[in-house]
């Protein structure tokens, strides 16, 4: 008889028919062998609370009743069966205190007395509770008792085997350090999602790099936490997924294009406080980018997850820390950015990238003192674009990382010829992009492209714009250029006034060299202002012992006014444009200054 029901049971686990069914059948079962039993089964959530599983003799309204109640001595028989672990037998439910608000359920069905027991699981927590109802006051027989430990035994299997799905089911659906649905879930829902309208927000989470690298990847997992908890809890009606080591997902079904930007907006809200990492407040930024309301093609989930990359992509560019939603004309924007970047890749690849120099002269003289090394690309017809018609394609952080690789290598090799013919020759400026500092490994590229031509890093000047210095929360590139200036390498502000606060970035970082922008020389002699404005520049770079250099200079009227007002050095289209490596060196012949000892200061000096 037991083995007939073991059996059977064993069966329909083995072959993985669902829980609901195999419980079902358990009770089933049990009947058969206890006719004057009714059988409930009734599992046991880790909050403590009970849910009914299968009572196929019971009314669904009387297990519908009980779920959700939480366990306790004073909860029926099951309830404190599932408290104490042990099993509760109550022969008579209208007189036991631990019924006294249930037996109102009871009551109607003639169910006068309950048997019930706890499953446990191999560690001893409780799984689940099985009972026997009877309607007459009394205890179970001893073959019911056997018929239980038969059942409990069966069930304690079949919801271990359920768990362990679940399990499965949760290492593969789920995130394990935020809870949230991971990226096959996401893959899954994106394809389905495309049967009816939706919209999709992509969520990265901004400088998780620099948590890690600062305070250890156990802060960068709390940040992480911490963020998809907010994200979590901001996007009701909708599904957040992580899908990325920093960044998330949400789906929002619906055609109205105005929930997800309410949803984003919410997001960004709810990242105001700052996150405690590992005894650390860290900002819980995070950047958005999404498409609304998906219709027709735009549903087709490459499309789709393309075109909110897009937004996201623009949106670290431009707006960080805020949201952007896609348009067409957004996308036909990075579709000729996209172009840029196939066309600079090919001329990387091709040896089409070259390096042009344009002279820095001491403006008493007219002698050359140094240069300013600037990226050309030669098209396949051989006409020369200049950098800022491909800038775009350099914030590509792979592209400008090989462009700055290329204009290093160049620099070096381009220095070592003119120091080996004898050129009594001072230093090149180079340009460099944040993405240099960001990647923190410009140290060893200069090192090791300056060290493989045997040249001096003192003969390197790194122009740095006011652009690198804005939002710099972390201070990478303060760090980065302390180290770089203990190598002896020199540190030009370039493009100077043309950002904000230019006057505290001369306080906060460390330069050696203030480069006067054009627009600046261009309203010389105009006017009062933009005379007072250059004249107040170049007192403040003497009262801090830096060289001033004054850019765009055109025409000898600028330059007359740039020496009475005490400016020393100065490059413009007045003193020459940017020529390839083989020109410069006949003007290096020419006109470079015959002894750099005799060079004042604050001019570039060597050593």
């Amino acid at each position: 008889m037991f083995e007939r029901l073991q059996n059977t049971i064993l069966a329909m686990i083995a072959v993985g028919m669902p829980l609901d069914a195999v419980a079902a059948c358990i009770c089933e079962e049990a009947e058969k062998l206890a006719p004057f039993a009714l059988c409930s089964i009734l599992t046991v959530d880790d909050r403590g609370c009970l849910h009914p599983l299968a009572a196929p003799s019971l009314p669904p309204a009387f297990s519908a009743a009980l779920n959700g109640v939480g366990i306790g001595p004073k909860i029926g028989s099951c309830g404190a069966a599932a408290f104490l672990k042990e099993p509760v037998a109550v022969r008579d439910i209208a007189r036991s205190p631990s019924w006294v608000g249930y037996r109102h359920l009871t009551a109607p069905l003639g169910l006068k007395a309950c048997w019930s027991s706890p499953v446990l699981g191999p560690d001893g927590k409780v799984l689940a509770t099985f009972a026997f109802y009877y309607r007459s006051n009394r205890g179970p027989s001893a073959l019911e008792r056997d018929i239980v430990d038969a059942c409990i035994h069966l069930c304690s299997i079949a919801l271990e085997r359920e768990n362990a799905r679940l399990e499965i089911h949760r290492l593969a659906y789920f995130d394990a350090l935020t809870d949230l649905r991971n990226r096959a879930s996401f893959e899954l829902a994106l394809e389905a999602a495309r049967a009816r309208p939706f919209s999709l927000l992509l969520i990265d989470v901004d400088r998780l790099k620099q948590v890690n690298d600062t305070f250890g990847h156990l802060a960068g997992d709390d940040l992480i936490r911490d963020v998809a908890r907010r994200i979590g809890a901001n996007v009701q009606g909708a599904t957040a997924y992580r899908i990325g080591g920093d960044e998330f997902a949400v789906i929002v079904d619906g055609d109205e294009s105005a929930e997800a930007v309410v949803i984003a907006t919410r997001i960004l809200a709810a990242m105001a406080m700052p996150a405690v990492c590992r005894g650390h407040a860290l900002a819980a930024g995070v950047t958005i980018g999404g498409v609304a309301a998906c219709l027709d093609d735009d549903r087709v989930p490459s499309v789709c997850r393309l075109h909110a990359d897009m937004a996201l992509y623009h949106a670290k560019e431009h707006v960080r820390g805020g949201v952007v939603m896609y348009s067409a004309d957004l996308g036909t924007a990075i579709e000729h950015r996209n172009r840029r970047v196939r066309d600079v890749s090919e001329a990387l690849s091709e040896g089409r990238i070259e390096t042009h120099y344009q002279p820095v002269v001491l403006l008493s003289t007219g002698e050359v003192v140094g240069l300013e090394a600037l990226c050309r690309l030669r098209t396949r017809a051989g006409g020369i674009v200049v950098a800022g018609e491909f800038q775009e394609a350099m914030q590509d952080v792979l592209i400008g990382a090989r462009i700055t690789d290329c204009m290093i290598a160049r620099v070096a090799a381009d220095i070592r010829s003119w120091l080996d013919m004898g050129i009594p020759f001072q230093h090149v400026g180079l340009n460099v992009s944040a993405a240099d500092f960001q990647r923190s490994d410009l140290q060893e590229r200069l090192v090791s492209a300056f060290g493989r031509q045997n040249v001096p890093l003192k003969h390197l000047i790194l122009e740095v714009t006011e652009s690198i210095y804005m939002g710099e929360s972390d201070n990478v590139v303060g760090r980065a250029v302390k180290g770089l200036r203990a190598r002896g390498l020199l540190v030009a502000l370039d493009d100077f006034g043309t950002g904000y606060a230019s006057l505290t970035h001369l306080l906060q970082f460390p330069v050696d060299i203030i480069k006067i922008d054009k627009s600046f020389v261009d309203h010389l002699g105009t006017g009062r202002c933009g005379t007072a404005i250059v004249k107040g520049l170049i007192d403040i770079a003497d009262k801090l012992e830096m060289r001033i250099v004054a850019e765009g200079v055109e025409n000898e009227k600028q330059a007359e006014e740039l020496r009475r007002l005490g400016c020393t050095l100065a490059q413009g289209f007045l003193y020459g444009r940017a020529v390839g490596a083989p020109d410069m060196t006949g003007i290096l012949l020419r006109s470079a200054q015959a002894d750099a000892r005799n060079i004042p200061r604050p001019v570039f000096a060597l050593g």
